[in-house]
């Protein structure tokens, strides 16, 4: 038989979330899963009733009641759980009731981790879906380009030898415009290498990107560094890191300078390190984060949800390519990029695998 200090030892190990609550719906128990999903510790929540730490709905809190006095076990899918502090988490629960005990079993799972992981999935499928048709359609173009440009050259040849100035220009606009189609079409092919990965400091990659940054803009905009001096070296491509980062922090300088003006504007640059993060399906330790924030505008809604894709910008002058290239890098370092954006405040957020597995 267990005793009672292996039998919390037990709950405490099982990954399912484990609270009880009493007749009056207060906590009496909750191992550490729970403790985790509710962000608080037993010695504080212990005794308080459980709207106090979570909270659903008055139909939920009827249906435990309900539950309590019938003993009829029921389940609960995709719930949304209002936490203590102030923060939202989606769970799947199930209620069994101890009757002879008076008490409420319920066993919780944390669904924001596979709900994130299946929008990554199916987000990252579309953007490679996509990023696929548009590669096939650029190497379609790319090659009636090659022809209409040397049909121009030998044209202007011929026009150079019957000495007609007036057409040679006309010419001239063809292989101008050709080279143009020519070098968006590269753009929009992405870099042609694959990245050699060796240990970088990722504190030189930020610094790379601020300076080019304040060069740009002439030193109009504030760049403030927020870094962690104790991130390991990460494994990486450090040109095509540069141009993943430095992609985003332009997108952001360009934002600012078209509507709230460089002087108003500041821009930050953060370094963290993560433990026990998801990206994909694949669970890291430890990922280097790099976070990109502005007081810009905001990414407007209506694209908010496609700005990985190629071609969609928020900007008139935009090409819509630099995140659509930032993404690929990031992808092929085998991290992830994420955005949340409001009007004053939008922040991209680069993880970086701290291990080259």
């Amino acid at each position: 038989m267990l005793n009672d200090r292996q039998l919390r030892l037990l709950l405490d190990n099982l990954t399912s979330a484990v609270l009880v609550l009493d007749e009056n719906l207060s906590l009496c128990y909750l191992n550490s899963a729970a403790e985790d999903l509710v962000a608080a510790s037993s010695a504080r929540a212990i005794g308080l009733p459980l709207e106090e730490v979570v909270r659903e709905s008055r139909s939920a809190e009827q249906a435990l009641q309900s539950a309590l006095a019938s003993g009829e076990k029921y389940t609960v899918r995709r719930a949304l759980w209002f936490l203590h502090n102030l923060e939202e988490c989606t769970v799947d629960y199930s209620v069994t009731p101890l009757t002879d005990l008076g008490l409420l079993l319920l066993e919780v799972q944390s669904m924001d981790r596979l709900l994130r992981i299946a929008r990554e999935d199916a987000l990252l499928s579309a953007q490679e879906t996509t990023r696929n048709l548009v590669r096939g359609m650029a190497h379609e173009v790319k090659n009636p380009l090659g022809g209409i440009r040397g049909a121009a050259q030998l044209l202007q040849r011929e026009l150079v030898d019957l000495n007609d100035d007036g057409l040679g220009e006309y010419t001239q606009i063809i292989i101008e415009e050709a080279d143009r189609l020519r070098n968006l079409v590269d753009r929009m092919l992405g870099p042609r290498k694959p990245v050699k990965l060796q240990p970088v400091n990722v504190h030189s990659i930020t610094e790379r990107v601020a300076q080019l940054i304040e060069a740009e803009c002439d030193g109009a905009l504030e760049i403030k560094r927020d870094y962690d001096p104790s991130i390991p070296d990460i494994p990486a491509d450090s040109e095509q890191l540069i141009q993943a980062v430095l992609n985003i922090a332009r997108n952001a300088m360009q934002a600012i300078a078209e509507n709230v003006g460089l002087a108003d504007g500041n821009l930050t640059i953060r370094t963290r390190v993560q433990r026990q993060f998801t990206i994909g399906r694949r669970h890291c330790a430890l990922v280097c984060r790099i976070d990109v924030v502005d007081n810009g505008p905001g990414i407007p809604e209506d694209i908010r949800e496609r700005i990985f894709y190629p071609m969609i910008s928020g900007r008139a002058e935009g090409s819509g390519l630099g995140l659509s290239i930032s993404q690929h890098i990031i992808n092929q370092h085998r991290g992830l990029i994420k955005c949340e954006s409001q009007p004053g405040l939008t922040e991209f957020q680069i993880y970086l695998p701290l291990a080259n597995d």
